[in-house]
């Protein structure tokens, strides 16, 4: 492990080129095109496919794991292990000329792999769960349409084919996460998603237009050669656009408030958004990008800013949440925090992030689809603190819940230890006080994680039953929500090492993801971190559990400043309401005023004045031949009086 967890400053390579596919990966195009035909034949059909669209929907994925295990399995055999295909020109105006293209790679192909093999089991999953749902095969249809923009953006060849893909999320997510639209919440919910996002793409549109205005390309291999001319500060804006995008999708300060409102969305959405796709695609964008963040420091301070940040905020957010699925939220804005201080920390750190974030899929996504379990036993009830003692009535879902539970906190010899606590040695790396402030904000996310998450495993699981009277009997869900979990159960405990141990190895053919001499030395002995990181997390842990194991009251009671703070989410959404939405409303409004009162103004008075000196002109039209002999004689005099007046010198 030890080479696992070295920092390293890795320099942009030379020259990045792909190899041209032939044989089987010619045929990758396949990954997006199959569930985006399974999308429109589910819409186009519309009521004729009820009956049995969802299990195409879930055929659908399915084929496209088995082909992308395939194609993965496919780079072995090759040199550098990429494949780019070039199916045809998307735009070619000028000198700007965009390929639609695919680039199936190391980075790319492990990404494949998270986004269709756990997406296909919370398809399976949500067969079930949406089974007497009216709208199912429009919900499947929607969900396989997700699943073609997100392979669409990891495997484009350019970032105009990233940023197609990056659209296709944000709509896929914002019908979701509203699919139940009659309901207010949902519909709010799915308009703040769609609205902070499209904060997050204005800034990666502009990068792509600099990257074309100074480069004259957009194409991955040509930028990334193209990076090492451009001037430092042009690097810098460029990036911080970038991580401006990055952080929009993936949730993360100060576009992390969309992510716990979209739990408005059924459960398989929250799961799917959270484990395989929406929120991975910042992280991918960053590491997609690795050259140009790796060729400024400055670039690199402000992602790992970020990353402490978000995780520190989230964590002491989750502390105080009692929605079942609004702690697993924050619990995701917090873990995605640690994957952003992973590639802002550069060098082999870069795949350590990428570790995190895989093994994340496997136990967020079991623990989402846990939650749903235990929703659908529950009646849809979704307050932790009315819950408590279901392990003796939902044994599966509580046993898988635990592992991703113990995953997700970092316990040894679950998943999540294998990946999170490489990526806090590594902080401890940086140079200088940064080491401190960086590595102690990572061991503080660690305690506050095991703490509120234990908080939620003990107040679902353990101690006293607290369920409100129209709950008699909860009950283990049916086999088609339960294979899933355990699937998901299994990969909470055995996936970390496995990654661990493989995956940054096979992420070296990546140009920049490359492990190497770390570059600073820790200011801690690896020994002494990995003590530190299990001693505050089994603390947490066992303060969490030894709290909560009598339950706890079921209003809320009076708190502290810091208690207060976090149940409303650090006050972030007052600032962004004070700071944009009211500014924004006041602004819309100010506008339609002057709109309706200045320019419609303008142009309905002058529209009102020639109709009204018309109407007063047609009254002169009367008919009579003398009116009218009168008016001429007028006009004459007055033609005849004007040149005496001018031979007359007055106007002289």
């Amino acid at each position: 492990m030890d080479e696992i967890l070295t920092y390293a400053q890795a320099a942009p390579a030379e020259t990045v080129s792909y190899a041209t596919a032939d044989g089987l990966l010619s045929s990758v195009w396949l990954l997006v095109a199959i569930p985006l035909l399974s999308a429109a034949v589910l819409l186009l059909l519309g009521r004729r496919a009820d009956r049995w669209g969802h299990w195409l929907g879930v055929a659908a994925i399915g084929a496209a794991f088995v082909l992308g295990l395939s194609y993965f399995l496919g780079l072995r055999g090759l040199e550098n292990k990429s494949v780019e295909l070039s199916l045809w020109d998307f735009i070619a105006v000028g000198g700007l000329h965009v390929d639609f293209g695919l680039l199936f790679d190391p980075l790319a192909g492990v990404f494949v792999l998270l986004i269709t093999g756990v997406g296909f089991l919370i398809h399976l999953y949500a067969v079930e769960y949406m089974a007497h749902d009216p709208g199912r095969r429009r919900f499947f249809a929607y969900f396989n349409l997700f699943v073609a923009a997100m392979l669409l953006l990891v495997l484009g060849n350019n970032y105009v084919m990233l940023y197609f893909g990056w659209e296709g999320v944000g709509l896929a997510s914002y019908l979701l996460i509203s699919f139940w639209y009659t309901k207010p919440a949902a519909a709010t919910a799915g308009k703040k998603a769609f609205l902070m996002n499209r904060v997050g793409d204005a800034g990666l549109a502009i990068a792509i237009f600099i990257m074309f205005a100074t480069l004259g390309t957009t194409q991955y291999d040509e930028v990334f050669n193209g990076v090492g001319a451009l001037a430092g500060g042009t690097v810098l804006v460029l990036g911080l656009l970038l991580l401006l995008g990055a952080a929009g999708k993936s949730g993360q300060f100060p576009l992390q408030a969309w992510l716990p409102d979209a739990m408005e969305g059924p459960t398989p959405v929250s799961a799917l958004i959270h484990a395989a796709t929406m929120v991975t695609a910042g992280v991918y964008l960053i590491a997609r990008s690795n050259i140009i963040f790796s060729a400024n420091t400055t670039l690199q301070l402000v992602v790992v800013s970020v990353g402490a940040l978000t995780l520190v905020m989230g964590a002491i957010i989750g502390c105080a949440k009692d929605d079942i699925k609004r702690v697993l939220a924050w619990s995701t804005v917090s873990q995605i925090g640690y994957m952003f201080l992973g590639v802002g920390l550069g060098g082999a750190a870069y795949a350590l992030a990428i570790v995190h974030l895989l093994a994340h899929g496997f136990f967020k996504a079991n623990m989402f689809l846990g939650a749903g379990s235990v929703m659908h036993g529950m009646k849809d009830q979704v307050d932790i603190r009315r819950f408590g003692g279901l392990s003796k009535y939902m044994k599966i879902t509580w046993l898988t819940f635990g592992a991703g539970w113990l995953a997700i906190i970092g316990m040894f010899p679950f998943s999540g230890y294998f990946s999170k606590e490489p990526i806090i040695a590594a902080a401890f790396e940086r140079e200088g006080w940064t080491a401190w402030l960086f590595g102690g904000a990572a061991v503080l996310g660690a305690a506050l994680t095991a703490f509120y998450m234990t908080r939620l495993f003990v107040l679902t699981f353990h101690g006293p039953k607290r369920w409100t009277t129209d709950i008699e009997h909860p009950h283990e869900s049916p086999p088609l929500m339960t294979i899933p979990l355990i699937l998901l159960g299994i990969g909470s405990l055995g996936a970390g090492w496995l990654l661990a141990t493989s995956v940054p190895d096979w992420l070296t053919a990546t140009a920049g993801l490359s492990a190497g001499e770390a570059h600073h030395d820790a200011v801690l002995p690896h020994w002494a971190i990995v003590a530190l990181s299990l001693g505050v997390t089994v603390i947490g842990a066992l303060l969490g559990w030894f709290l909560f194991r009598g339950g706890t009251a079921i209003e809320p009671q009076p708190a502290g400043v810091l208690v207060t703070a976090a149940r409303k989410n650090l006050y972030t959404d007052t600032v962004n309401e004070a700071v944009f939405e009211k500014p924004g409303i006041f602004l819309t409004r100010a506008l339609v005023y002057l709109d309706n009162r200045g320019i419609d103004g303008l142009v309905n008075g002058l529209a009102a004045g020639v109709g009204g000196g018309s109407s007063r002109l047609r009254r002169m039209q009367t008919g009579f031949v003398r009116s009218y002999a009168t008016s001429i004689l007028t006009g004459a005099l007055l033609v005849v009086a004007a040149f005496l007046a001018v031979q007359a010198g007055w106007f002289a």
